[in-house]
């Protein structure tokens, strides 16, 4: 009987992969680059430039995302480092609930975030976007840390400890650099759909405030595709370059913590 290769079992993968990754990002740059009557032109891109309000949605995205991935950070890792360290906290009840909250649809959570702001009759507004932008990203933050930190060899902290290193010094000089990986990981995986994101904001907000993504949408859902696939590109391009240095930082702290 004829053995089949390793090679043809990844086919099917390699199809997928084909279809509904590579051929969507080649229409998304062909789109980008044609004009009205098919013809190669850059003129969607000078459009950007000279648009002010579609500038201003896209430096405000960045910079809600920013704030979004900050706070996600400062709310995560210590819940993640209490999750690792602690014996009762390392019971997997205790992080099925942190991670519960990933096995719901988005919007259902987003949906469940505005009718408790209207049964306080809070105002919707920038504060309920970042709050529901935190409270939907956080699980996405603290898992990655926490699977870090968790499989994290105790020995280099007992060795500081044996040096004479004192729980601070220990903290700072061992457990954050080795959790790195971990808090790298959490922060692409919050930024990156924060900054692309559209259905969260208009929800929160009732469309008061629109993010990049909305614009984005708009233009498409507008017959506007060669505008739309410019904006999407340059999202496209902000994301890989933010993968790009966060690659070549988490490569750093990799080398560095090999030498620990």
């Amino acid at each position: 009987m004829k053995t089949i290769k390793r090679s043809t079992w990844s086919l099917p993968y390699f199809v997928f992969l084909l279809i509904f990754v590579a051929l969507p990002l080649v229409m998304v740059l062909v789109y980008a680059f044609q004009s009205k009557d098919g013809g190669f032109t850059l003129e969607n891109f000078i459009r950007f430039l000279h648009t002010p309000e579609d500038l201003h949605t896209f430096g405000y995205s960045i910079e809600i995302a920013l704030i979004t991935t900050v706070l996600c950070l400062l709310l995560g890792y210590p819940a993640a480092y209490i999750m690792s360290s602690s014996e009762l906290s390392r019971s997997s009840v205790t992080v099925l609930l942190f991670i519960l909250p990933m096995w719901i649809n988005m919007l259902i959570r987003t949906l469940a975030t505005v009718a408790l702001f209207d049964f306080l009759r809070a105002p919707l507004g920038e504060g309920t976007l970042i709050f529901g932008m935190v409270y939907n990203f956080l699980p996405f933050m603290i898992y990655p840390i926490y699977n870090t930190l968790n499989k994290m060899n105790r020995s280099y902290i007992e060795a500081a400890q044996d040096l004479g290193a004192g729980p601070a010094t220990v903290f700072m000089k061992v457990t954050v650099p080795l959790s790195m990986p971990g808090v790298f990981s959490g922060i692409l995986m919050v930024f990156m759909p924060t900054i692309s994101t559209f259905a969260v904001a208009e929800l929160l907000t009732m469309n008061k405030i629109k993010l990049f993504g909305t614009t984005i949408q708009e233009n498409i859902n507008n017959g506007m595709w060669n505008y739309g696939a410019a904006l999407a590109l340059i999202m496209l391009i902000i994301i890989g370059v933010t993968m790009l240095f966060s690659d070549a930082d988490e490569s750093s702290e990799n080398e560095t913590g090999g030498l620990i």
